[in-house]
């Protein structure tokens, strides 16, 4: 199933529903303006890293570069500080640590996986925000019934998980060979520590 908005209003969507709040798509949550500018400075004033990852006995390039800064870092790029104050006050929570992601084109994706939760405050969310290009998001539930729901990820929108479905289900930025463009992921995530 692929959730996509509607033209002229758009809605928030429920894709699970959970005793915190589940799994919530809500379009538009930054506005175009402003949603292009991070993408900008994010794009050019983050200092990308790329990983390596052991996978089936031999080291691979993970297929995606990242970053990752708290809110309180002395060496926070400029947009992110703005985010940061956006995000907490659009979900209500104390966001106070943010994972970027670039996706260069198509071929960059992150496998299905739930957030690691050892080091985040219980029953607080987390929140995704897309920058750049359009990319889908696949949501399955871990137990292996149910099925998979596709999200079109665009610009500005903001996926909110609860810290429960870290735990019934997975979620992913599958491979596509017709996406050409850039996109960026902002994490925001409440860690205790």
């Amino acid at each position: 199933m692929v959730f996509q908005q509607a033209l002229f209003a758009p809605e928030p969507v429920s894709v699970l529903h959970d005793a915190e709040g589940g799994i919530r798509y809500l379009p538009e949550s930054i506005a175009a303006g402003t949603a292009q500018q991070w993408f900008e400075a994010s794009l050019h004033n983050i200092g990308w890293l790329s990983q390596q990852r052991m996978m089936y006995d031999r080291e691979v390039a993970v297929p995606r570069l990242i970053a990752t800064f708290a809110r309180e870092a002395g060496n926070l790029p400029a947009p992110l500080g703005e985010a940061f104050e956006a995000v907490r006050a659009l979900v209500g929570a104390p966001f106070n640590r943010v994972g970027l992601n670039l996706y260069r084109d198509g071929s960059d994706s992150v496998a299905p996986h739930s957030d690691k939760t050892d080091k985040l405050l219980p029953a607080q969310p987390i929140a995704i925000v897309s920058l750049g290009a359009s990319r889908r998001m696949s949501i399955r539930p871990k137990a292996g019934s149910g099925r998979t729901v596709h999200i079109e990820l665009e610009p500005g929108s903001c996926l909110v998980m609860s810290y429960a479905s870290q735990f019934t289900h997975e979620h992913s930025i599958p491979k596509l060979a017709d996406i050409t463009g850039p996109r960026i992921s902002l994490a925001f995530r409440c860690y205790s520590g």
